[in-house]
């Protein structure tokens, strides 16, 4: 089978990251295509990064179908374009925010989202209700990192971890689950220094994506999920026309 992560920031280094956390846990016949977004911004945090990150997650999907990708992962914790990435994919499409929650919700009574930015926390929270989490989530707590500092700041890690910990603490939580495609890395250092599972949506969206291809799931062609009609699109749109 074939999978293909998609990250809708233009930033190759954040692909590498998760791309690199995705392999450790993809079954031996799963083949694993990662791809950066060829137009949007260089990381998502706001509200408008996220809406222009869709035309170049979506062109990304569309080049998949063409190239015959089975399923596919949305590798950015605001899950941007997903409903529109099912009406044109084939295959099932998960985001790392919906996995990683439902996986949290399976091995504990409550759990505490850790993201980036505090202006983050209310995308975060519109998706536990999207999802039916609110009976899970006990808290979301940012650690005030911006995305690219994940990668750039020396103590990225000791400040991730540290905002790990006062959330469990604070919200009495059986795990965390990390608010952000950049924090895949720091998934295990994490867990091993607070001692509560820490789960990374990388993986467990990459995972789900594998389970549903193994056991012959497509995406249901009736509905919302149809292809979209086909129509013109104009000015900088135009390629997008079906």
């Amino acid at each position: 089978m074939r999978i293909r992560l998609i990250n809708p920031n233009t930033t190759r280094a954040m692909t590498d990251t998760i791309e690199e956390c995705a392999r450790a846990v993809a079954g031996p016949g799963t083949i694993l295509d990662a791809v950066t977004a060829e137009m949007g911004p260089a990381s998502i945090e706001s509200h408008y990064d996220e809406a222009l990150s869709v035309p170049g997650l979506l062109a990304a999907i569309r080049c998949g179908e063409q190239a015959g990708v089975d399923g596919y992962v949305i590798a950015c914790f605001g899950d941007p374009g997903l409903d529109a990435a099912r009406e044109l994919a084939g295959g099932p499409v998960i985001g790392i925010a919906e996995a990683g929650m439902q996986a949290a919700s399976h091995i504990g009574r409550g759990f505490s989202v850790v993201t980036t930015l505090h202006r983050t926390i209310g995308r975060a929270a519109d998706l536990v209700e999207r999802y039916g989490r609110q009976r899970f989530c006990r808290g979301i707590h940012a650690c005030e990192l911006p995305v690219l500092a994940l990668a750039t700041d020396p103590d990225a890690r000791k400040i991730v971890t540290e905002a790990c910990r006062t959330a469990v603490d604070a919200d009495g939580s059986d795990a965390v689950v990390l608010g952000c495609a950049g924090m895949a890395d720091l998934c295990a250092h994490i867990r091993a220094e607070i001692g509560v599972p820490v789960i990374d949506g990388v993986a467990a969206a990459t995972l789900t994506v594998q389970s549903l291809i193994t056991l012959g799931l497509r995406k249901s062609g009736r509905g919302e999920f149809a292809p979209p009609p086909p129509k013109p699109y104009s000015g900088q749109l135009r390629s997008f026309g079906l």
